[in-house]
Parts: structure tokens; C-alpha cells; sequence
């Protein structure tokens, strides 16, 4: 919802932009004014976030983007609740986003109903009109309905002229009605009002699309009626052709034909009687429009080119582009549940036999099980059990880092390798989703400070207790780290959540944290099956949901929608063995 209203907010604010340039041209031509304000309606039709996209497809040789704090986890081998259903149950209900899409489709069909009908009704005509010999560079017939002479049709078009108007018109004045009809054929005029008709359907609600549709008809027909003029033809004969047009055919004119009747009559006549010719644009007021079309186009797609960086580790080794000294990359075929662990890094060395898009997930300080909240464009082959790679690597890490930078210099390792040996590619961008938010309860949190201090986690990493920053756990066995963040525990535990994890505590430090197992959220909506057993013949149905598990830590977990950083793969190959 929240992008639909801002682009509705920024082409509004386009055509109070667009209103106060046809000020500065009101004493230029017509033509001048028609384009500004065509340009108006089509910014309706073409999204300020369109334009960043496209900006965001230029390829950037940048460094890899630090993804979010979380480290490579090391976790043993998930334990297997039971079979569960698939599907999660749901509670079926009507929001306010489905009433105003129902309310939206309502206004649509509506108009394009409307459209239609007078398209029909105007085909119909066509069709019962008959051919007249006139020289013309489109077919033109006569309709025997009361109505205006008009061109309808957008890529075949023929002229309508009112039965008898031949007969009953002076010569002098036909001509220059003719000439009025052949200016809206060579302009093209009934495409513009065809593309102009869909932006009014699908924005039907916006008075501003009306304003403009009639603001493109006036300034249609004033251009018309000074290209005319600038023909040669005589105001007067001009004037009383289409004075008397409007005495002998009095319907109203067709909102599907570009007739010669539109617009304000009085104001046309008063104009076409002055002659005022009025001169072309100057040389400021071009480049005046050029710069304004300009920035309009280069403004969004500069934010794109800044906004979403493509990522390719390619840089030679530094502290800020660090690759393993030595990997080893080979594919295991036919692999079996036993052959794999989760990527994994302990002292000098890295190992990996896992679905590359785990390795991947990994590098980008994703969740390890189920990486398609925030990463997308993995290919097939990629996963389970193709996409098995044994990956070995040993690297050199500089002594006296902490836990979390030797944790990003090792993810900033990973990348490197990707993009080296798998030739991927990636982006980066920020979308807006379904997450659950974590905040802090009403009576505040309920943390036990960790024993050991963020100084002390790179000496004892290797005590034979769990690493810093790292779980053990999961949904079956409870949370049990002694020493992690609260940014830690929410990106574990969103292996396990149907959404992405955002932490809103604002709660810094290390803590100890022991839980109980919880309910999977796929049993939360219907409950656990009668008898169901968990680890060690623990009855699920007697779990807490990772809701309640939250709460007696002193934390909230509530759904919400936020934006989130996601990873899109644009590029990526099976690599080479060694």
C-alpha cells in the first residue's frame, strides 16, 4: 500500500510541477502546453520506483556489501519432530487493503465499461457511414448520426463528417474544418487521448487525471486552430466554419473522436479572431523544458545507481577485500542427510558440505535453513541434492579481532570465493514485507548478562563451549548460547519463522540465553496432533509458540511490515573442480 501512495503523492506534486511550467509558456504556442501536460498524465502510468530499478541495473564494481550482524553458525544435525502438514492453517478475513483493491476494481470496470460502450457505439457508426470522394489522407464518410466532424481511431482513422456538412457549408469553410481534422491526424492526436483514456481508468479516483484529460483537450484544440492559421487559412472563414458547425449539428461532441468543437468555444473564437500568432518557444524557455525533462528522468535513476549497488567481491586481498589463502571446491554426488554440515569455520579453516545455497546464505548473513525470505534467484541446481559442494579453504586471520569483525572477515572471505570460483553476482535491495518485529515487553527485559565480555570471545573460542554469538537449538530443543546479542537471536531463530526477523529492542551486549523448546509455527494456527512427540517423548501439544518463548525473555514479537535488505542472485555457474 505504502508505494501505490507514493507514487500517487509524487505525480501529483509532477503536475503541480507541470501547472506552473505551462505558466511560464502561456504566452507561447499551444503545442508547447499539450506536451507538458501529456508528459504529466504519462508519469501516472510510470512509477518514480521504475526509474530506480533502472538505475540499479548499472553494474557497479564495488567492494561486497557488509550484510547484517549475524555469523556463521555452527549447528547440529536438526532434530525431526514429526511429519507435519505443509500448508499452514489460516484465518480467512477481509482487511482494509482487500476493500479499497474490491472499491478500486469497482471505479475500473466502471470507466473502461463507459469506454467502451462509446468505442462500440462509434465503431458502430463507422461501419453504417458512407464513403464520400473527398481528397483526403485518410478514408472520410459520412454518418447520417448529429454529431461534429471528428477523426476516430487510433492506427487506422478515418474522418466522419455529418451527413449533408458538404452541401451545407461553404467551400472556404470546409476547407478550413478539413484542415482542423488533418492537424489532429498528423499529430496523432486520438493515441494520446487512447493512452491518456487507461492512465484516467486505472486512476480513476485522482480528480487531478480529469483535470489533466480536460487540460489536454484545450490545449489540443487551440494548437490545431493556430496551425491552421499559420496555414494561411482566413480567421474569419475559420471562425465561421466552426460557428456553423456548431448552429447545424448540435450533439455533443464524442470523447472518442478529435472533433473541431472541443474545448472552450468562446475563448477559441476570441483567439482565432485576434490572430494573435503567438511565437515559439525562445531559446531559455528550450532549454528551461529540456532541464525539467531531464531531471525529471536522471533524478530517480541517480537514487537507483546509488541506492542498489550490484555486489562482485573481485578486489585483490586487503583488510577490506580478504580471500582465503587456499579452497577447494568439489561437487559430492549422490549425497546422502549424513554427508552434510552446515558451513562452518573453526580456527584457521573453513568446511562446507552443504547446498550452495546454504554457502551463499552464509556469506550474506542469511538463515541457514530456509534462505528464501531475503535471498531469491538461486538457480535449481543450487539446492538440495544437486547443488552439493565439499568446500575446504584456510585462511589467515590477523591476530587480536574480535568475535564479530573476525566473523565479517570471514563472510567477506566467503563472498570473494562465490564470486571467484562460482562467478556470482548479486544484489542487494531494500523491500518492504510481512516481518515480525521484536521490541521490548511492558515490563522490560528479561536477559542474563553473559559471563564473558566482547574482548574475551576471540580467546575463548576455543574452550570447547559454544562459540560467541553462536546457538545451539532450535524449535525442538530451546535456545542455548552463553554469550550472544539480541541481533544473534533473532537471526536464529528466523530459521524457523514463516518471516523475516527485525529487531527493534535497541538492546546492545552479550547475554546468556537458556529456553525452552517451542511449538513449530506450521501447528500454531490448528495445534499439535493428539499424541504428537517431540525430542526426548515431550508431548508438543504441551510447548510454548516462540511468541510466548519471546515474552518470557521480556520481549514482544508482533507481526508488522517493515522494510528489509534482500538479496537477489543475477549470476551464477557450477565451477570448476581442483
Amino acid at each position: 500500500m505504502q508505494p501505490i501512495l507514493n507514487h500517487i503523492g509524487q505525480s501529483t506534486l509532477f503536475v503541480a510541477a507541470a501547472w506552473l511550467l505551462t505558466l511560464t509558456l502561456r504566452k507561447n504556442r499551444a503545442q508547447a502546453r499539450y506536451w507538458v501536460w501529456l508528459a504529466a498524465s504519462v508519469k501516472f502510468a510510470l512509477p518514480f520506483s521504475m526509474l530506480v530499478w533502472l538505475g540499479s541495473q548499472v553494474s557497479w564494481r564495488t567492494a561486497p556489501v557488509t550484510p547484517q550482524s549475524m555469523p556463521i553458525v555452527t549447528m547440529e544435525r536438526p532434530v525431526r519432530l514429526i511429519e507435519a502438514p505443509a500448508a499452514r492453517a489460516t484465518v480467512s478475513h477481509v482487511g482494509m487493503p482487500e476493500l479499497l483493491l474490491f472499491i478500486w476494481a469497482c471505479g475500473f470496470v466502471a470507466v473502461m465499461a463507459r469506454w467502451g460502450r462509446r468505442w462500440s457505439r462509434m465503431r458502430a457508426e463507422v461501419r453504417a457511414s458512407r464513403a464520400l470522394d473527398i481528397e483526403f489522407p485518410v478514408p472520410v464518410k459520412s454518418s447520417t448520426a448529429l454529431r461534429e466532424p471528428g477523426v476516430f481511431g487510433v492506427f487506422r482513422p478515418v474522418l466522419l463528417l455529418p451527413e449533408g456538412i458538404v452541401e451545407t457549408l461553404p467551400p472556404a469553410q470546409l476547407k478550413t474544418v478539413l484542415a482542423h481534422e488533418l492537424c489532429h491526424v498528423r499529430r496523432r492526436d486520438n493515441l494520446a487521448m487512447a493512452i491518456h483514456a487507461a492512465i484516467q481508468a486505472t486512476f480513476w479516483f485522482h480528480p487531478l487525471v480529469w483535470w489533466i484529460g480536460a487540460k489536454l483537450i484545450e490545449e489540443r484544440e487551440r494548437a490545431c486552430d493556430e496551425e491552421v492559421l499559420r496555414g494561411g487559412s482566413d480567421p474569419e472563414t475559420y471562425a465561421e466554419g466552426i460557428l456553423n458547425v456548431c448552429k447545424l449539428y448540435l450533439a455533443a461532441p464524442s470523447e472518442c473522436v478529435a472533433g473541431v468543437t472541443g474545448s472552450n468555444l468562446n475563448r477559441r473564437i476570441e483567439e482565432i479572431m485576434t490572430n494573435r500568432l503567438k511565437p515559439g518557444l525562445s531559446a531559455g524557455k528550450k532549454l528551461l523544458l529540456a532541464a525539467s525533462g531531464m531531471l525529471a528522468m536522471a533524478a530517480p535513476i541517480a537514487i537507483g545507481l546509488m541506492d542498489a549497488p550490484r555486489i562482485r567481491a573481485q578486489a585483490p586481498a586487503s583488510a577490506e577485500h580478504p580471500t582465503f589463502d587456499v579452497v577447494s571446491v568439489k561437487e559430492l554426488k549422490n549425497p546422502t542427510l549424513v554427508d552434510l554440515h552446515i558451513p562452518d569455520f573453526s580456527g584457521n579453516r573453513f568446511t562446507s558440505k552443504a547446498p550452495l545455497v546454504s554457502v551463499i546464505a552464509a556469506a550474506y548473513g542469511l538463515t541457514a535453513l530456509d534462505p528464501s525470505k531475503r535471498l531469491t534467484g538461486i538457480p535449481d541446481w543450487a539446492g538440495f541434492p544437486d547443488g552439493i559442494y565439499s568446500i575446504e579453504a584456510t585462511a589467515t586471520i590477523p591476530p587480536g579481532l574480535s568475535s564479530s569483525a573476525r566473523d565479517e572477515r570471514v563472510r567477506r572471505m566467503l563472498q570473494a570465493l562465490l564470486a571467484d570460483r562460482f562467478k556470482m553476482v548479486i544484489r542487494r535491495d531494500s523491500k518492504e514485507m510481512p516481518v515480525y518485529e521484536i521490541t521490548v515487553a511492558k515490563g522490560g527485559p528479561k536477559l542474563q548478562k553473559a559471563a564473558i565480555l566482547e574482548k574475551d570471545c576471540g580467546a575463548a573460542a576455543n574452550d570447547g563451549q559454544i562459540p560467541c554469538h553462536q546457538f545451539n537449538g532450535g524449535q525442538g530443543r530451546g535456545l542455548h548460547s552463553r554469550a550472544a546479542t539480541v541481533d544473534d537471536m533473532t537471526g536464529w531463530v528466523e530459521n524457523w519463522t514463516d518471516r523475516p526477523l527485525v529487531n527493534k529492542t535497541g538492546i546492545e551486549g552479550l547475554y546468556k540465553i537458556e529456553t525452552d523448546p517451542w511449538l513449530p509455527m506450521n501447528m500454531m494456527a490448528k495445534g499439535a496432533p493428539d499424541g504428537a512427540k517431540g525430542e526426548a517423548g515431550v508431548d508438543l501439544a504441551d510447548l510454548p509458540t516462540i511468541f510466548q518463548i519471546f515474552e518470557r525473555l521480556g520481549l514482544r514479537m508482533e507481526p508488522a511490515n517493515d522494510k528489509v535488505d534482500v538479496y537477489v542472485v543475477e549470476h551464477l555457474e557450477r565451477p570448476t573442480e581442483n
